[in-house]
């Protein structure tokens, strides 16, 4: 597994805990940044899961229109919170991150969707993330 793909895993693992705890995101990347300067093994991935958490609590009212807009009848309340999580990693790098191809981004939130949530979660994600990444063209 790739240094970034972990990042994503720590990324995804924080906003999901967060979210179903209803712990602030703050609260929860305080204590991960604590984790990660305790454990070293937890530093390699950390420095860019940080930059995810960061850059999604920065642009989360904008992240969270889009997945409104374009969830077809899903409100963000009705997702499954890991589907949350995975369309805010996946739209925050879309849009934010120029350096993580927009496929790539689709692609590393459907697989983490196959492995993490519901057998019809992958193409949820990634038809979302599709049409999101089309209008930036």
């Amino acid at each position: 597994m790739g240094a970034r793909t972990k990042a994503r895993k720590r990324a995804l693992d924080l906003l999901y805990g967060a979210d179903v705890r209803e712990q602030s995101i703050n609260a929860a990347l305080a204590v991960e940044t604590a984790r990660a300067e305790a454990d070293p093994k937890r530093g390699g991935s950390w420095p860019y899961a940080r930059e995810i958490v960061v850059g999604i609590t920065e642009h989360g009212d904008e992240i969270d229109e889009l997945i409104e807009t374009y969830s077809q009848g899903w409100t963000i309340a009705r997702m499954p919170a890991i589907d949350r999580a995975l369309l805010r990693i996946g739209i925050w790098e879309i849009l934010f991150n120029d350096e993580v191809p927009d496929s790539v981004a689709i692609a590393e939130a459907v697989e983490s969707a196959r492995v993490h949530s519901t057998e019809d979660s992958a193409g949820f994600v990634n038809g979302l993330l599709g049409r999101i990444a089309a209008t930036r063209v």
